[in-house]
């Protein structure tokens, strides 16, 4: 089967971005400065109020891949290994690629897709205008299509859920977070205007979600 690895890395918009009666919503439990920071935060995790700034594919059985991401000024170039594109567009030529990739797989491989990349990804894809070519939310309890490894490595919510850099290190696997950035950092990296290295942490967390994923396949996995 042809598959395929994905994830998303996103912001939030400025608290400013949205009109007064959104923000008194969005800042209606914030009682103190540091709930406010806290809720501002939030903002990055839902589509209605963040925006998709890179999107990394990979192919777990060739290696191969691409990451799409924001960056005004950038040209399309290689990684250094020369198996990994790096493509810059706005947010809408983002998810315009995505659907046109993702429509050539059979199954597409996440970690913690369910829950958030992909209703993200497709959300985000109505509010710009973007027809999604596929649904990204089949039937849960097969991996046939959809392999969500926090949804397998948990058998559906029946063991506690850890974190990708927690499996990766439990499987030895090289952890996305080694290189010092989490997912904390790439609002301020993107207002700094360090694209390329959003691109880059998007494309490790692919490398090691590819990693894992062919740990369950040998290990875990029953369907074929």
């Amino acid at each position: 089967m042809n598959r395929v690895v994905f994830d998303i890395e996103t912001i939030g918009f400025p608290l400013d971005a949205f009109d007064s009666d959104q923000q008194e919503y969005l800042l209606r439990n914030a009682h103190s400065e540091e709930e406010r920071n806290e809720a501002v935060q939030k903002l990055s995790l839902a589509p209605f109020t963040a925006q998709i700034v890179a999107l990394a594919m990979l192919n777990p059985d060739s290696g191969q891949g691409k990451v799409f991401y924001q960056n005004p000024s950038g040209e399309p170039e290689f990684s250094i290994d020369g198996l990994a594109e790096f493509v810059p567009g706005s947010e809408e030529e983002i998810l315009a690629e995505f659907w046109k990739t993702v429509a050539r797989y059979g199954q597409f491989i996440t970690f913690n897709g369910r829950t958030f990349d992909c209703p993200f990804v497709m959300l985000r894809s109505a509010l710009l205008g973007v027809k999604p070519t596929r649904n990204l939310l089949p039937y849960r309890y097969s991996a046939t299509e959809h392999c969500d490894l926090l949804d397998q490595l948990t058998f559906y919510g029946a063991f506690r859920k850890f974190s990708l850099d927690f499996y990766c290190k439990s499987f030895g696997i090289k952890s996305p977070k080694g290189g010092g950035i989490s997912g904390l950092d790439v609002a301020p990296l993107f207002r700094e205007g360090r694209y390329r290295e959003i691109a880059e942490y998007c494309l490790g967390d692919v490398r090691a979600t590819s990693e894992l994923f062919q740990r369950w396949l040998t290990y875990l996995s029953f369907e074929r």
